[in-house]
């Protein structure tokens, strides 16, 4: 009725359409143990013994009675990565994705597996002159993102020729995966970001 109203000219109506903002934290807030669901309590427990305390990130995923679980489940996976070579896709993955969030987190878990700073600097770069085998890998994960998988025959080439195989492809690919739910959320989120920020370049 109220279309053919319009349509005819029949009647007067005021629609507001209005564009009104919201800030999304507004309504995804950032939890405490006590707001969420008694599984997401335990994850909480679990994560601030092991860290020592809650990030804030994470504590958003809360906001879903499983996500949470489901994305430290999908983050801790049997991997043919090992930690360094982990750090060194979540670094470029998060350089290229401009999250401020998961570099201060990566670069500390970077050097708490080895890296310097220094090193974790050349990572976010994407070009590593300290190991061969390490850039390879970086620039594989860079092109990725960058090209949307689209990756060229000679970066593969150099990838395979390093020592990776299918199976570390595929690792890589969902390493990435990972890190874009990670990144993502908090570019729609912007939550304070608690670990000592990474260095700007």
């Amino acid at each position: 009725m109220l279309q053919l109203c319009i349509e005819h000219n029949l009647c007067e109506v005021n629609i507001d359409v209005t564009y009104k903002p919201q800030n999304v934290m507004e309504t995804l807030v950032i939890p405490t143990r006590e707001d969420v669901s008694v599984e997401n309590q335990a994850v909480f427990a679990n994560l601030e013994k092991a860290i020592g305390f809650m990030p804030n990130l994470f504590a958003v995923l809360a906001n879903s009675p499983t996500a949470l679980g489901d994305y430290l489940s999908f983050e801790g996976r049997k991997s043919s990565l090992n930690n360094k070579e982990k750090e060194v896709v979540k670094l470029i993955v998060s350089q290229l994705n401009g999250c401020d969030y998961c570099l201060a987190a990566h670069t500390g878990a970077a050097q708490m597996v080895g890296f310097t700073k220094e090193q974790t600097i050349e990572i976010r770069k994407g070009a590593i002159s300290f190991d061969a085998k390490l850039d390879a890998l970086v620039l594989f994960a860079k092109e990725v993102v960058e090209q949307k998988g689209d990756v060229s025959e000679e970066t593969k080439f150099k990838f395979f020729s390093e020592g990776y195989d299918a199976e570390s492809l595929i690792d890589v690919l969902l390493i990435i995966g990972e890190k874009v739910i990670s990144n993502y959320l908090f570019a729609l989120t912007k939550v304070p970001v608690d670990f000592p920020a990474a260095e700007e370049i």
